[in-house]
């Protein structure tokens, strides 16, 4: 069973699953721009953002509860450039002090609600928004260019427009994008449209139709794009 809803930190989605007996087995994550902290039974990770299908084994029984941060948000909570977590699941103790990951595993462990104790963690020890991407920014305050960014970039906007609006050199751009988002412009503007593709396919809209509303060239580059990034063909995705 998987739930979901808006976290009290900012930028994220709480989530949580438990894998019932019938539904173990392999399972593919789609690159989509963001970063997860995630707690199953006793461990904590860290998962960059992708910019592949990560195919990962779930056991039946498997409890699960997670933080996604929104495109841009996460390393302003976890105190490190996106770059560095690119397509990488990490432990949160190779980003926070030991002591501390451990602390919050453990009062995890003991909460009747997981998802709950995860949020509350996170929430009381994130490191302040800019990091990496806004040097002299006053600690707590968030750094508007990543949700600009990746709003313009989502809605078809090319990277010199993006890069114009938001009054930088697409080098800039590129540099800044790299430590928000893990990647450049060019990159997280793919993504975006694959989980728009989806979103589309996913509601019975035809192929051909989802290729021109997602802003690709025809539904050839709808499927050359799908398979690039998700590994296996659209319609197998929405199955």
């Amino acid at each position: 069973m998987y739930r979901e809803r808006s976290s009290r930190v900012a930028g994220a989605v709480l989530w949580t699953r438990t894998v019932g007996a019938g539904d173990g087995g392999p399972y593919r994550v789609l690159p989509d721009g963001c970063m997860d902290v995630i707690w199953s039974d006793g461990q904590l990770i860290v998962t960059g953002p992708d910019t592949r299908a990560h195919v990962a084994e779930t056991p039946a029984g498997a409890r699960f509860a997670g933080l996604r941060f929104a495109p841009g948000t996460g390393p302003g909570v976890l105190g490190v450039p996106a770059y560095e977590l690119r397509d990488l699941r990490v432990p949160l103790d190779a980003l926070w002090p030991g002591g501390t990951a451990r602390r919050i595993a453990e009062r995890i462990d003991d909460a009747a609600d997981p998802g709950t104790a995860l949020e509350e963690a996170v929430a009381g020890n994130g490191l302040g928004y800019g990091y990496g991407y806004g040097q002299g920014r006053e600690a707590g305050t968030a750094d508007p260019l990543p949700a600009a960014t990746a709003a313009r970039l989502a809605s078809g906007g090319s990277v010199a427009s993006v890069a114009k609006a938001a009054g930088l050199g697409e080098r800039q751009l590129h540099r800044r994008c790299l430590a928000a988002f893990g990647y450049g412009p060019k990159m997280l503007a793919r993504v975006l449209r694959l989980q728009r593709a989806l979103e589309l396919a996913r509601r019975g809209t035809p192929f051909a139709e989802v290729a021109v509303v997602a802003g690709y060239a025809d539904q050839a580059h709808l499927a050359r794009e799908v398979k690039a990034l998700a590994g296996v063909p659209l319609g197998e995705l929405i199955r």
